[in-house]
């Protein structure tokens, strides 16, 4: 060592850096725990030392003034990760003095210098008292100080008077206080143990679950380490093990995801993932990649810290209950069940010996009762679940029958089959799911883990069928779920739908259809039952991707249908796991546009199959009472002979497809477009979250493109697209999408947009120039999408009249004009176009004729076509 590194490591700051340095690189090999007490102890070095030379530290004992530095959150648990939030307390017996600010300088300031986040507070025992009063924050973060310097009599006043005045004076209500607390938190951030990005902090599942244990751990039992936590009773032995293996997962996530950002950060997300997974080692197995592994191990880790935060919360709600009570609030007639405390038990492993399909039955009683299984009844169950895999037990009809009533009994608020599979009885019954369970697929459709989208399904299902309408649902579904006579094989479905994704490549649904098939014999379903879970798992895409990628007002398109499902009570069946499907999967398949759409072909297939009335007939009907409630409306016989006018030149698609409320807004654009060469209205949604725009143009050739590459020029992002055209040649295009970033002048963004336009439209501006010159501001968004699989498909079966163009493509700004653009320079005329997202893939749909109105079927013209537009995805 130089005399100049001798020198500066004898500063704390500069001895603080080397220790870091050493400590950041050993962060792959290092165990987690072991990491954040060695990072905690090296900024306790500091401190320690940099107090002991501090020129303020020593006079303020002599004047009567002690000081004692204390760890808070984090830094005081002994968790430091790579880049959180160093939190300090300068505490004072009394009044803190002037010289307080000087200490701060002397300890504080040097840190901020070498780069680190320090949040640090100086007060008085009695300040911190009452502000611990009125802040659960500072609150939770004094429980969990830690003493490091200076006059420890100070540090063990605070927690006694603490303790005084604040924890045993109303511990109930401090406690109700950080549970309320959590239960906000969860719906601010979501589960982690099943959203696609999780907070690893803050997330249901996320390391505050574990710290709210600790923090009314401590305040029930003075509880001081996280080990006491096992030795106080507050978690088994088991329990303790298994959370500290997850806890040590999540922290080396955390640690990893800080050191490839350089910087503090919680959320996973998307971009950050593969990196990640690689900056950990880890490696594809059987086809599945290295970042499908970090997420699957993540999210069982996450679900596990979970479940244990949500027994814990549980057991003391029921230990309050029986306080007052004084008694068992439930009761069990299975004999070998009972309840302890709230939660289920058997009553000794030789009851679960005798009877070994009491681990079948404790998931009935669990469903019925909404209660939880005891640790010790999970214990039990992962000890004898090699039972659960004895053929005797896969074909008891008792069994079977046990597993469809917990099936039918799952709520949003309480799922037993969640149960069944932390515990690895699902796993155990159906061998299938082992390769589900936190299986993680990257493809056109999901993004997290198979084994809980179908648990959820299930559940969905129920939901839609039996519980009061809420949020607005549309009330068809219940309607159609009483209709269904056998609603064990729909169920089955909807747990086995995506069963086919044991693989990483092909298609899911044909594989799975084999696979239900065995699976459904085993259990007991009759050939029939059978024969209709094979249907149902093979088409459960079909009613959603027909909604979302055809022209639904095609009668082609619900006459496809009919014959494919043939039996109306299986399109009743289908569309109920539709529906159930889609809501799993998320916000980003399912929302009001989509329902409407799945809704409406649903009805349509279901009134040609019922009545053997083809759409053309209703539609005609249809579109004749629109018209007469359009000229009734008006009172002038001027107005009248102005729509009446109008009408001749509206599409039977316009008319079908947009409401009566629009088409006078419509009436009044195409008024104002006389000489111009376009005209736009902007409309809030109702929650003001998305705009509504409706252009009426002189229609053009490569008319959607410009449109598209102005909204994306001007940042503002197009999440679905409907368009028509008069048969006066006016085109109105009507564009849901999310405002400009900057709403403050989002006026002046638009009025840039329509100058930007008019330009396109006079061939004044080369927008592909424009759009190029941007990208840069899009590298992250081609990093992230760079190596995924992409597809252009072209179907001349589905349509008599038109070419259907596919494309399917990781999302990113200007994709839609991309794809538009190249269209139109394969000399095409885009008559209906679609989008649908699911997850951050998008599925552009359109309809395309030849500038001589012809379909291209030609073999040179579709390969021309596809390699066109595959060349602007790269």
């Amino acid at each position: 060592m130089s005399l100049k590194e001798s020198i500066d490591t004898d500063l704390p700051a500069e001895a603080l850096v080397a220790r870091r340095r050493e400590l950041l690189a050993s962060v792959g090999s290092t165990p987690a725990r072991d990491f954040l007490k060695a990072h905690s102890a090296a900024v306790d070095e500091y401190f320690l030392s940099s107090f002991a030379r501090s020129t303020v530290g020593p006079r303020l004992g002599a004047m009567r003034t002690p000081c004692a530095l204390i760890a808070l959150g984090g830094y005081g648990r002994a968790e430091q990760c790579v880049h959180s939030d160093i939190d300090l307390l300068f505490l004072f017996e009394n009044k803190v003095p002037p010289e307080a600010e000087a200490l701060v300088r002397e300890i504080v300031y040097p840190l901020w210098d070498i780069g680190l986040e320090v949040g640090h507070a100086t007060r008085s025992v009695k300040e911190c008292i009452q502000l611990a009063k009125m802040d659960m924050e500072v609150l939770t973060s004094v429980l969990d100080g830690r003493f490091i310097c200076g006059m420890s009599p100070l540090y063990h006043q605070l927690m006694a008077r603490m303790r005084d005045k604040l924890l045993t004076a109303n511990p109930a209500a401090l406690i109700s206080r950080l549970v309320e607390n959590n239960k906000e938190r969860h719906m601010r951030f979501g589960d982690g143990a099943f959203l696609l990005e999780p907070n690893l902090k803050e997330g249901q599942g996320g390391l505050r679950d574990y710290h709210t244990i600790l923090w009314i751990a401590r305040i029930m039992a003075n509880v001081k380490q996280s080990r006491d936590l096992e030795y106080f009773g507050f978690l088994s032995h088991d329990e303790y093990q298994c959370l500290n293996q997850s806890l040590d997962f999540v922290w080396s996530v955390r640690n990893q995801l800080h050191l490839l950002l350089g910087r503090k950060l919680d959320q996973l997300h998307l971009e950050h993932q593969t990196p990640l997974a690689e900056a950990m080692g880890m490696q594809g197995v059987n086809g599945h990649l290295p970042v499908e592994q970090l997420l699957g191990e993540l999210h069982g880790h996450m679900e596990f810290i979970k479940q244990c935060y949500s027994v814990f919360i549980y057991e003391l709600d029921q230990r309050k209950r029986l306080k007052r009570k004084n008694k068992s609030l439930k009761e069990t007639q299975v004999p070998g069940l009972k309840f302890n405390r709230g939660m289920l038990n058997f009553s000794s492993p030789e009851a679960l010996l005798n009877d070994p399909l009491l681990m079948a039955q404790i998931f009935v009683e669990s469903a019925v009762h909404k209660a939880p299984l005891s640790a010790e009844a999970r214990r039990l169950m992962r000890e004898f679940n090699d039972v659960v895999g004895q053929e005797w037990f896969q074909r008891s009809p008792d069994v079977a029958d046990a597993f469809e009533k917990v099936m039918a009994r799952p709520s949003v608020r309480f799922n037993a089959l969640d149960a069944m599979l932390d515990t690895g009885f699902l796993v155990q019954y159906i061998p299938e799911f082992k390769t589900l369970v936190n299986r993680i697929q990257f493809d056109q459709y999901h993004l997290y883990p198979v084994a809980r989208h179908l648990l959820l399904t299930v559940g969905l299902l129920v939901q839609i069928g039996t519980e009061r309408n809420e949020d607005g649902r549309d009330p068809l579904g219940q309607r159609i779920y009483q209709e269904i006579r056998n609603r064990r094989v729909l169920l089955w479905a909807a747990l086995l739908h995506d069963i086919g994704k044991t693989e990483p490549t092909g298609g899911h649904s044909e594989r799975g259809a084999p696979m239900a098939e065995r699976i459904g014999k085993e259990k007991g379903l009759t050939e029939a039952e059978v024969d209709t879970l094979v249907f149902l798992i093979r088409e459960h895409l079909l009613l959603f991707e027909t909604a979302t990628r055809r022209d639904i007002n095609d009668e082609e398109t619900a006459l496809s249908i009919a014959r494919r499902v043939v039996r109306p009570e299986r399109l009743k069946m289908l569309y109920l796991l539709s529906l159930a499907d889609a809501m799993a999967t998320g916000p980003k398949a399912w929302n009001d546009w989509t329902a409407s759409l799945m809704r409406s072909l649903f009805l349509k297939t279901l009134n040609v199959m019922e009545k053997g009335e083809l759409v053309s007939r209703r539609a005609t009907r249809t579109i004749e009472e629109k018209k007469e409630r359009m000229v009734e409306s008006v009172t002038t016989a001027e107005e009248r002979a102005v729509i009446v006018d109008l009408m001749k030149y509206m599409s039977p698609r316009y008319l079908l497809y947009t409401s009566s409320f629009e088409i006078p807004q419509h009436i009044a654009l195409y008024r104002q477009l006389q000489n111009r060469r376009f005209v736009w209205r902007i409309d809030p949604s109702a929650d003001g979250r998305t705009r509504t725009v409706t252009l009426c143009a002189k229609d053009r050739p490569g008319l959607l493109s410009r449109v598209a590459g102005v909204l994306t020029l001007n940042g503002i992002d197009i999440l679905d697209v409907r368009i028509f055209t008069w048969r006066n040649n006016v085109a109105l295009d009507i564009f849901e999408v999310n405002p400009p970033p900057d709403l403050i002048f989002e006026e002046e963004r638009w009025q840039r947009a329509a100058r930007h336009l008019e330009a396109a439209l006079r061939d004044e501006m080369d927008l592909s120039a424009e759009l190029t010159q941007k990208q840069d501001g899009f590298r992250s968004i081609k990093a992230l999408t760079a190596d995924r699989p992409q597809k252009v498909l072209i179907d001349n079966k589905s349509s008599s009249f038109f070419t259907i163009i596919e494309v399917v493509a990781w999302n990113f700004p200007g994709l839609l004009y991309r794809i538009t653009d190249a269209i139109f320079r394969c000399r095409l005329d885009i008559w209906v176009a679609k989008s649908a997202t699911r997850v951050d893939q998008v599925v552009d749909v359109f309809y395309v004729r030849s500038f001589d109105g012809e379909k291209v079927d030609a073999p040179e013209d579709v390969a021309l076509i596809r390699k066109t537009i595959e060349g602007v995805l790269q």
